[in-house]
């Protein structure tokens, strides 16, 4: 030591400087934490009735739609009985006037047969002349109505239209018909849109 040089005391310890990193890490990141400190300071703390209301507004949608649902069902359930009602009106009304186009379609029939009693002394060929008209006015109520005449005379048997009641040979039969196919019709039969009404009552050639 030299007599220049003053004695230094603990109090006057050099101060010890900061490295170059340390200075750079606190001048990077003191400046994000006090902005987040302040960020929070302005926000304020969360309230309580925030984070309830939450589950509170999910339970009145979910009741709201429950709602919306069931109305829709009510809905559905009523048509579908409305649907059922005027199916059962409909049907009672078919069952109740189901033969009115029919019934209307013989109305001429029985003023042609009226009309042919009534009159005075009528000859056979008036007679046969106002039966065919009749006849004609029949076949034409019968077509309006789907009433198809079965006439299978010379056709091949069909146990679902036809009935046989008898067999006969061929031999004799003019004009000749082949074994299997019918040789006479007793009585014609009739289908109803496509529904066998009556079966024609026939004799069929033998095999």
């Amino acid at each position: 030591m030299t007599p220049d040089t003053p004695a230094r005391t603990d109090g006057d310890l050099p101060t010890q400087q900061p490295s170059r990193d340390e200075a750079r890490t606190n001048a990077s990141t003191a400046p994000g934490e006090r902005g987040a400190a302040e960020s929070a300071d302005r926000q304020g703390p969360v309230p309580a009735g925030a984070a309830a209301s939450e589950p509170e507004t999910r339970i009145a949608e979910l009741e709201r739609k429950l709602a919306e649902t069931q109305e829709r069902y009510l809905r559905a359930v009523a048509e579908v009985e409305n649907v059922r009602r005027r199916s059962q009106e409909e049907v009672a009304r078919a069952q109740k006037f189901g033969i009115e186009s029919f019934a209307e379609s013989l109305l001429p029939v029985k003023d042609s047969l009226e009309l042919a009693l009534a009159a005075d002394a009528p000859d056979v060929e008036n007679m046969k002349e106002g039966v065919g008209a009749t006849l004609r006015l029949l076949s034409s109520a019968f077509e309006k109505n789907r009433l198809v005449e079965i006439d299978p005379q010379g056709q091949k048997f069909d146990p679902n239209l036809h009935q046989a009641i008898s067999t006969v040979p061929a031999a004799g039969i003019q004009p000749p018909v082949a074994p299997g196919h019918v040789a006479h019709v007793l009585q014609k039969g009739y289908l109803i849109a496509d529904r066998v009404l009556r079966p024609a009552l026939v004799t069929v050639v033998q095999d």
